[in-house]
């Protein structure tokens, strides 16, 4: 699951008065608060408005895969109009995920792992190893566990979508327009590489 939102460019807009450092490290601390895993969010705006009795505040949220999330909340006081904001822009993008959740994966059970075959290393291996004197010969590798994955067939976006919505390093799956294996997996950098076998 996404933590933070790396390198989120933030901008803060005040109209009608002169932005304070405390209204604008408010704005940003709140906007970086939103630590959801789908979708990532890349850019955000945050227009605040205010007026004698009316402050208005509104916060666009430019997301990966072109998607974009915005809300805009009218209240006596900024701070509380930038969290009722905050709140609509959490649950819209909670919205958005289970739309793209229940689209995208029906049959959601079908696809779960079945079977965890575990292994445990000897106990002689283990202290052969951590002794001091080397083995007489290298113990035979053995498969901690094995998962039973099942190959699907995906659009690229799809496979994208599935490992920002989990926790995998990488994702195995048959491209549907190609018609080959391909192995998706997360740069250090954060953009994503493909390996075809």
């Amino acid at each position: 699951m996404q933590s933070a939102n790396a390198n989120t460019q933030i901008t803060i807009t005040v109209r009608h008065e002169e932005v304070t450092d405390a209204l604008r490290d408010y704005a940003t601390k709140k906007i970086q608060g939103l630590h959801l895993d789908y979708p990532k969010i890349i850019e955000a705006k945050a227009i605040l408005d205010a007026h004698k009795n009316r402050h208005h505040a509104e916060i666009i949220l430019f997301c990966a895969n072109h998607i974009v999330i915005d809300a805009s909340t009218e209240s006596k006081d900024m701070y509380a109009a930038i969290d009722e904001t905050i709140d609509k822009i959490a649950r819209r993008m909670r919205k958005h995920k289970t739309r793209l959740l229940r689209k995208h994966r029906p049959n959601r059970r079908k696809d779960t792992i079945r079977h965890l075959d575990e292994k445990v290393f000897a106990s002689d291996v283990l202290d052969k190893i951590s002794s001091a004197e080397e083995p007489e010969a290298d113990p035979e590798p053995m498969i901690i566990h094995r998962e039973a994955y099942r190959l699907r067939t995906l659009l690229k976006e799809e496979a994208i979508m599935e490992l920002e919505l989990s926790e995998k390093p990488f994702i195995v799956y048959n491209n549907e327009r190609r018609n080959v294996m391909q192995i998706l997996y997360r740069r250090q950098d954060g953009d994503y590489a493909i390996i075809e076998p």
